[in-house]
């Protein structure tokens, strides 16, 4: 009898438990997990209204010959490989910084360095183009130096490295705040151990901060892929994909041919099937790479 009764009360703490998670579980698949998968039937589709039709993988072949989605694919992977690695090795070397209980100040610098991450990205759009518009303030500087000043808008190299420069400003204090909360989960003592034993700075920071730190820095690296593969804003409010289309994004590029040329719903369903299949492969990737549990 009073096994049954503890069984019946088990059962209800679990009816319990699922009545409050059944409504947020309905509301995360009726909008995050079906539109996902009409996003993925469209791609399968052709044409609009009555005239749809299946073509099968006919919108994925098309992408591979798509010139224009080539270039946004080079660009998207070329702020990859060039802002993510850069921006978190900055955040971590300012953590480490910041973490020491010797600095004076620590609270006013960290807001400082996080502040740029609270900032309206349209906001920071005018103010970056401001900096480097041709008699903005960087060419001002470079001319006063004595070096030739810069089209940084008109130049396609040089606009793709102002919107590096304007990621790497606006996120690397974002970052830095996952890696101070994993500093601070780690005795000092350790720190001072090492020191007693002769540990340089640079020894301390790779032999204790980043084996210590490797699960945080792999979450930081999976997010800051997924939120490069898919950057839209500075493309669109910075640059305009310009010049020509020499710095526009994939997200910019499905933005384009949904809502601002001739709506192609079903190529751009494609498009972002595509990203959403390169983030899995990456983010697996790093997963595979990074959680080595020893």
């Amino acid at each position: 009898m009073e096994k049954k009764r503890k069984l019946s009360l088990e059962r209800k703490h679990n009816l319990t438990g699922w009545a409050f998670l059944l409504p947020a579980a309905i509301l995360i698949f009726v909008f995050c997990f079906y539109p996902m998968i009409q996003a993925l039937m469209l791609s399968f589709k052709n044409g609009m209204g009555d005239s749809v039709r299946w073509v099968g993988f006919a919108n994925y072949v098309r992408i591979l010959k798509d010139k224009t989605f080539l270039q946004c694919l080079f660009n998207t992977v070329f702020y990859f490989i060039i802002q993510v690695p850069v921006m978190l090795i900055i955040a971590l070397v300012l953590a480490q910084l910041l973490n020491n209980p010797n600095i004076k100040g620590k609270g006013i610098y960290r807001t400082m360095i996080f502040l740029p991450c609270a900032t309206s990205l349209v906001s920071y759009s005018m103010i970056f183009k401001s900096l480097f518009a041709q008699d903005g303030l960087v060419n001002h500087v470079i001319s006063a130096i004595g070096l030739p000043t810069v089209d940084w808008f008109q130049n396609a190299w040089a606009a793709r490295f102002v919107i590096i420069i304007a990621l790497v400003w606006r996120w690397t204090g974002y970052n830095m705040v996952f890696y101070l909360a994993g500093l601070q989960n780690i005795d000092y003592s350790v720190y001072e151990a090492s020191r007693i034993d002769g540990a340089s700075p640079f020894q301390q920071f790779t032999k204790i901060t980043i084996p210590l730190l490797k699960p945080t820095i792999l979450l930081t690296a999976i997010m800051s892929t997924s939120g490069t593969l898919q950057l839209f804003d500075e493309s669109v409010n910075l640059t305009a994909g310009g010049p020509g289309k020499s710095t526009m994004t994939l997200t910019h590029y499905i933005y384009n041919i949904s809502f601002v040329e001739t709506p192609k719903f079903n190529y751009a369903a494609a498009l972002s099937v595509f990203i959403l299949i390169i983030v899995a492969i990456l983010s697996a990737i790093q997963m595979k790479v990074g959680d080595k549990r020893e």
